[in-house]
């Protein structure tokens, strides 16, 4: 009788302790595998948002014969009023897109945002390509289309007037747009502030 009570006394001390870490009382005993594990950090994320453009292929003529590669031109804003445009070459597609952003993120231009619209209307002719910009009242919305659209919204530009005249290249399209937000006068800009304040001011 002595041995099988000391048996059942055993036994209960074992079953106290269960493989899972967890006792028959409901206590956690912590293992060294969780006590070092620490949660998986959240990916920061990137202050601009970007956009493909045009994707191609293009081939360059060797002595081997021809040699396959992707151009990629990107467009990338943070939508408060700085954007840039990148076009870079690589073997594959990823590659390509991401020599366009590194290269977009150096070519970075602030443009200046008054009252949702651009400061004044501008016109632009670049080689074959032609845009025209104009300012648009509160509430008219971004009536643009193609390349000029996707860099506006980058931008931040939310009632503007927008046109392709000329040609239809993107690529070019996209240089000469980068070029029309960063022709604005300054004295233009500040006439366009000091109007805002003052229509700001007789709401009142």
């Amino acid at each position: 009788m002595e041995e099988k009570k000391l048996e059942k006394k055993d036994n209960k001390k074992n079953d106290k302790v269960n493989l899972g870490g967890k006792s028959n009382k409901g206590f956690f005993i912590k293992s060294k595998k969780f006590s070092n594990f620490k949660g998986r950090k959240k990916k920061e994320k990137d202050e601009f948002e970007q956009k493909i453009i045009d994707l191609a292929r293009v081939t360059r003529v060797m002595a081997g014969g021809k040699r396959l590669r992707f151009r990629a031109c990107m467009v990338i804003g943070d939508r408060k009023g700085r954007v840039g445009v990148g076009l870079a070459k690589g073997s594959d597609v990823s590659i390509a897109i991401g020599k366009a952003i590194a290269k977009a993120k150096k070519n970075i231009v602030n443009v200046p945002i008054i009252d949702g619209t651009i400061p004044h209307r501008v016109e632009i002719k670049n080689k074959a390509s032609r845009l025209l910009i104009k300012p648009a009242k509160k509430g008219s919305g971004l009536k643009a289309g193609g390349v000029l659209r996707i860099i506006l919204e980058l931008v931040g530009i939310k009632d503007v007037v927008a046109k392709i005249i000329g040609t239809n290249n993107k690529v070019n399209n996209a240089k000469t747009a980068i070029k029309v937000l960063t022709s604005f006068k300054a004295e233009a800009i500040k006439d366009a502030k000091e109007f805002n304040k003052s229509v700001k001011k007789n709401d009142k």
